[in-house]
C-alpha cells in the first residue's frame, strides 16, 4: 500500500477522470471537497465542456498541465485504457475510488513508476489525515 498521506501532501494538482457536473453524483461531491480543501481540480470526461467552474478535457493526454494524482470514477473495464494515459502523461499516482478494483492495471501502473491506490475514496483520507 502507498503512504497516503504523503501522496496527499506532496500533490497539488488532481485530474478527475469521469468527473460529472451533477451535484447527485458521487465524483462531483468528492471533487468539490478536494477543490475545497486547496487541491488544483482538473476535469477528465468527454461528456462534460466544464464541470467545478474548470474547463473539461476529454482525455488525460489534452491537459496542457502537470497532473499529480489520475482519480479514476469509472468502471473497472475503462480502467486499463486510463492507466496507460496516466503513464503517458507522467502523472505521480493513480487512484482508484471505492468499488473500482482492476489488478492488472494497478500492476501496469506500478511497474510503471506509479504509485497505486486502488478501492479508496480519496476525501475520505483526506479528512482521516486532517485528524
Amino acid at each position: 500500500m502507498s503512504n497516503i498521506p504523503e501522496i496527499l501532501k506532496n500533490s497539488r494538482t488532481i485530474a478527475v477522470v469521469g468527473l460529472s457536473s451533477s451535484p447527485m453524483r458521487a465524483s462531483n461531491g468528492v471533487a468539490a471537497y478536494m477543490q475545497r480543501a486547496g487541491y488544483r481540480i482538473i476535469p477528465v470526461n468527454p461528456q462534460e465542456t466544464e464541470v467545478l467552474g474548470e474547463k473539461c478535457y476529454a482525455r488525460l493526454e489534452d491537459v496542457p498541465e502537470k497532473i499529480d494524482i489520475v482519480d479514476v470514477f469509472r468502471r473497472p473495464e475503462f480502467v486499463a485504457e486510463i492507466v496507460e494515459s496516466a503513464i503517458k502523461i507522467g502523472a505521480k499516482t493513480l487512484w482508484l475510488q471505492e468499488g473500482v478494483v482492476h489488478e492488472e492495471a494497478a500492476e501496469r501502473a506500478r511497474s510503471a513508476g506509479l504509485n497505486v491506490v486502488m478501492d479508496r475514496c480519496i476525501l475520505k483520507d483526506h479528512r482521516k489525515m486532517l485528524k
